[in-house]
């Protein structure tokens, strides 16, 4: 039997190359993925193990937080230890680690910007091992820098030059004395070495340092500098500034942080296999449709078999065997063309300025992961078509097989059952409500799971729909193409479990292509909306993300003439604890804004409380916040920071709604913030100004002139926030179209495949039609219109559930500020119109495979 599925193959090359090609698309986005996060975690890996070089470290025992995205980070020790442990036995140099974000100007005046990732400012000295002079020396006085060589490169300084660097204290001039080399890639990051007295009046301001790094001489072992430090530590326990410290090896340290990098790299990895998971999901109907087409043609084989004494088992076998080649060989392909995508995504990365460290490369575990993906689908596709050929009785599969009523009618039922449960969730999820009209608990849950419902439905149900959707579809085409037009038609009815099949993997990706256009216009709404309704100031500041603020360029702007309020919020991230609240409480935004900010820069809706209270230094919290953490009004919260000695209480005076506030944790008046958040530790947000008397331009002028000397300001109005907010919106819509666009590739595939295979099942009816006088190019016609009508057919239902599916959003997520529906019906016609050259392409090699068919061999045909 294994021979006689190898020859099947041989027999039948084209079609079953086809369905090769869809696993190797599928694979190839599953092996890509681990592919790119192995080069990905070997670049911040080499990055770990080279800015945490040292052999031990001293830091707080106090844990942090997992989550690295807030300041859950250890409390911070007294940076004088390193001076004092410098004596202890194996120790040759001790280094109170303050390092921080800067702006790097360049040899052309302009600040030097990164794909994203921050200029770092860090210490260089000659007697620690971090970098390799390239040319000058280290540093020796603050107004003194070495470079890095990408950023020097980056930046067109060399030694000698003079430049400026943008940090909290302002504007400073600097010569560059020296470049070295970092001993890995970095990932696009700049930095900048400093002196320590430098680094130490930036970044450490009131002595305290997250770490110190210790450097072993050179006959000490990393463990045995750890119980030296260790055994000083305990010597010292009744001082008040080793209380609390702790000792560890330099292993340790570098081994917690590739956990860290390992969990971020997690989330990247997971947002990919979405999308390869409908990759393979779409390419397992092109299987499916392959061998059930084949299996439909070869049922006289198979009855053969059955009659000279193979068992069902034998015909299965023989069935999967054929599966398990395409399988083997579109998984071979997968991986190779897996390490060319994530080749081309590490390129692109490249350019934008992401540099990363070794090549791409194959693990044993991607290659077995790849391999068990592809061979797995392949396998799963062909068994409900082969258990179809082994259960057949060999009388019965001799005769011609037709779709019956019955089973489109129990299909039929069992679709509109889940069409109408899914359906049901999604509309749920929306309409119902809380008491304070927020969306309920787990909406967000219930929603996903009845839009996969809905979708699981209609995949069902849709040859019940394709007998009465694709004759409305085709009316053009019946009435304006006579008589090719209702000849296609009549073949895309006639089988409409083939058509709802071939059209469902093109469905898939519509659904998701339609919901992304859907929310990514409602995003662009809501942001204007928010913006439109909150936003009370005429004119708004704000620096690229992650790049320093000079405290003095804010106090400059806050003092023009034509300015007639302003406020400036901060923000600073703390464990927020409140009643009945385990632990130290959750990882929460802290946020500095003035008193009756609420009247002229960001309006705010009362929902509880009384906004004076704010002003009278209590405590102002989001109601999406105070419901996900279980909140009232009147509660007492405990605020904690690494850099706060003593906790902070403060009540919850007011509970508001916001859209512009939304992602804010706690708003805190500046007087108790800096409580627990000093200003060195807290980062800018943004800048209010209203005008003077009205006069905008003025105030425009005023601001814009103050913030150029500083090069990291933007100063913005209301259209220009929603446009800048816009943009890093239809950026991302952009990724996730690029995504789904191999999805749409294996559905083209799928027609390509349904179509040649249905000529060749209806081989005798094609040389009829040609010798009753139809042409070749009439017959081309016929395909080339089936072709369009299933990808309409697909596009369609797709199109309908998605937007269905979207129209939930708003009322789900309302709260993260999804506030307004929009439908691009511009963008959704465009792309039914692209629907139909997805057709013309896909009918060019059945409508040629047609056209060139010799007639007398077709009649000949069976």
């Amino acid at each position: 039997m294994i021979r006689v599925s190898l020859r099947g193959i041989r027999a039948r090359l084209g079609r079953f190359l086809l369905a090769v090609l869809a696993v190797a698309l599928g694979v190839g986005f599953v092996a890509g993925t681990f592919s790119l996060r192995a080069v990905l975690a070997d670049t911040f890996n080499g990055i770990v193990d080279a800015a945490a070089d040292a052999d031990a470290y001293l830091r707080s025992s106090t844990p942090g937080s997992a989550d690295t995205d807030t300041a859950g980070t250890r409390p911070e020790i007294p940076a004088s230890l390193a001076e004092e442990v410098s004596d202890v036995p194996g120790v040759a140099t001790a280094v109170a680690e303050a390092s921080g974000t800067l702006v790097l100007v360049g040899s052309d005046g302009t600040a030097v910007t990164t794909s994203g990732a921050p200029t770092l400012g860090v210490i260089a000295r000659s007697d620690v091992p971090t970098f390799t002079p390239s040319a000058g020396r280290f540093p020796r006085s603050d107004d003194e820098i070495l470079l890095e060589d990408r950023a020097a490169r980056q930046a067109g300084l060399g030694v000698g030059d003079t430049t400026k660097i943008v940090t909290t204290e302002g504007l400073l001039e600097v010569r560059v004395v020296g470049t070295a080399s970092f001993p890995a890639a970095t990932a696009g990051a700049l930095i900048v070495g400093l002196t320590q007295d430098l680094a130490d009046r930036l970044y450490a301001p009131h002595g305290t340092v997250s770490t110190i790094s210790v450097y072993a001489d050179g006959g000490t072992s990393e463990e045995q500098l750890r119980e030296n430090l260790q055994d000083w530590l305990g010597t010292h326990a009744d001082r008040a500034d080793t209380s609390g410290v702790e000792a560890v090896t330099g292993d340790t340290v570098r081994e917690e942080s590739r956990d860290s990098v390992d969990q971020i790299l997690g989330f990247v990895q997971t947002f990919l296999l979405v999308f390869a998971s409908v990759s393979l999901f779409v390419g397992a109907f092109l299987v499916t449709n392959t061998f059930s087409m084949s299996i439909h043609e070869r049922m006289r084989e198979f009855a053969m078999l059955r009659a000279v004494g193979a068992s069902p088992t034998q015909v299965m076998v023989s069935v999967l065997a054929q599966a398990l080649v395409i399988g083997i060989l579109g998984s071979a392909l997968g991986v190779g063309l897996g390490v060319g995508i994530a080749s081309a995504i590490a390129a692109v990365l490249e350019h934008f300025g992401m540099e990363i460290g070794s090549g791409i490369a194959l693990t044993w575990q991607t290659v077995v992961i790849s391999f068990a993906v592809g061979i797995a689908v392949s396998l799963v596709s062909a068994a409900i078509p082969g258990r179809r050929a082994a259960t057949a009785a060999p009388v019965e599969a001799m005769r011609p097989q037709r779709p019956t009523e019955k089973g489109l009618l129990l299909r039929g039922l069992l679709g509109g059952v889940l069409v109408v449960a899914g359906g049901a969730g999604v509309a749920w999820s929306a309409l119902r409500r809380t008491a304070d009209g927020s969306a309920v608990d787990h909406a967000g849950t219930i929603l996903g799971v009845g839009a996969a419902v809905l979708v699981l439905g209609v995949l069902v149900v849709a040859p019940v729909l394709a007998r009465w959707v694709v004759p409305v579809l085709g009316w053009p085409f019946s009435h304006f193409l006579r008589p090719l037009g209702r000849i296609a038609v009549g073949n895309v009815v006639r089988n409409p479990r083939r058509t709802a099949s071939t059209a469902g993997a093109l469905m898939i990706g519509m659904v998701l292509v339609a919901a992304s256009g859907v929310l990514a216009a409602s995003t662009r709404a809501s942001i204007s909306d928010l913006v439109d309704s909150d936003l009370r100031s005429d004119l708004v500041v704000q620096t690229a993300s992650g790049a320093v603020a000079p405290q003095e360029a804010v106090t400059q702007m806050e003092q023009q003439p034509a300015v007639a309020s302003f406020d400036e919020f901060r923000g600073g991230a703390g464990k927020v604890a409140g009643p009945g609240t385990t632990g130290e409480g959750s990882d929460l935004v802290l946020v500095s804004a003035p008193a009756q900010f609420y009247e002229h820069s960001v309006g705010v809706t009362l929902d509880e409380g009384d906004l004076a209270s704010f002003d009278r230094g209590e405590a102002m919290v989001l109601r999406s916040v105070a419901k996900d953490q279980g909140w009232e009004l009147g509660d007492e919260l405990t605020i904690r920071t690494s850099t706060a000695e003593h906790p902070l209480e403060v009540r919850i005076g007011s509970v508001v709604d916001s859209q512009i506030l939304v992602g804010t944790g706690v708003l805190l008046t500046p007087d108790v913030f800096a409580e627990v958040v000093p200003e060195s530790s807290s980062y800018f947000i943004s800048a209010h100004f209203t005008a003077r008397d009205g006069d905008v331009a003025a105030l425009r002028s005023q601001l814009t002139d103050v913030a150029r000397q500083y090069y990291v300001f933007s100063v913005m109005d209301s259209e220009q926030m929603v446009s800048a907010l816009s943009q890093q919106v239809d950026s991302m819509l952009a990724v996730i179209y690029a995504l789904l666009g191999l999805s749409v590739v294996i559905a083209v595939l799928g027609i390509v495949n349904t179509l040649v295979l249905s000529i060749i099942e209806r081989t005798r009816e094609v040389a009829l039609l040609r010798i009753v006088g139809l042409g070749r190019m009439q017959m081309a016609g016929v395909i080339t219109i089936e072709s369009v009508m299933t990808a309409l057919f697909g596009t369609i239902l797709g199109v309908a559930v998605g937007v269905g599916v979207a129209s939930a959003l708003p009322a789900v997520f309302r709260d993260q500020g999804l506030s307004t529906l929009v439908v691009p019906w511009g963008t959704l016609a465009v792309m039914v119109l692209l629907t139909v050259v997805v057709g013309l392409v896909a009918a060019v090699v059945p409508s040629v495979r047609a056209a060139r068919l010799p007639l007398l061999e077709g009649l000949a045909a069976e």
